[in-house]
């Protein structure tokens, strides 16, 4: 096995420099697994939905279900970041300030992580609290 980091796996989605793209690609498209550490997928989705690449929600969706689909994709805690998923999809935008806001994957992915913790380590989770009201959405979450 092998591990990538951020700037690897937007080479790979990205194809805009094509010499480290081809050597990304080599990477990911080798004959070993290669992991996808849950920062490097933050980041990743973090950059992505920035103000360079404005990717939406949905396009934020397609990124991980196509990283899902790849054979020698491995995640490092697959589940969780499928729970992760399914909660940022169905999170609902709030208005903060007249404004619409939507949480990000990494809220989602945070509050997963935190309940995969507490089930690991024999603990009940009473919340993620967060003052991110589009955050507050995800369920798992509470008020400070």
């Amino acid at each position: 096995m092998i591990a990538i980091d951020t700037n690897v796996l937007l080479r790979y989605l990205l194809w805009d420099n094509k010499e480290q793209s081809v050597k990304a690609d080599r990477l990911i498209n080798g004959s070993v697994p290669v992991l996808i550490t849950d920062v490097v997928l933050s980041e990743t989705l973090w950059t992505l939905k920035g103000k360079k690449y404005k990717l939406d929600k949905a396009a934020i969706i397609d990124v991980v279900n196509s990283l899902f689909e790849e054979a020698n994709i491995r995640f490092e805690d697959g589940q969780t970041v499928w729970r992760a998923l399914n909660d940022y999809r169905q999170a609902e935008p709030v208005k903060v300030g007249g404004k619409k806001k939507e949480a990000d994957f990494s809220d989602a992915l945070i509050v997963n992580k935190a309940k995969f913790y507490a089930v690991e380590n024999g603990e009940a989770l009473d919340g993620v609290y967060t003052f991110d009201l589009a955050a507050q959405a995800i369920p798992g979450t509470a008020k400070p």
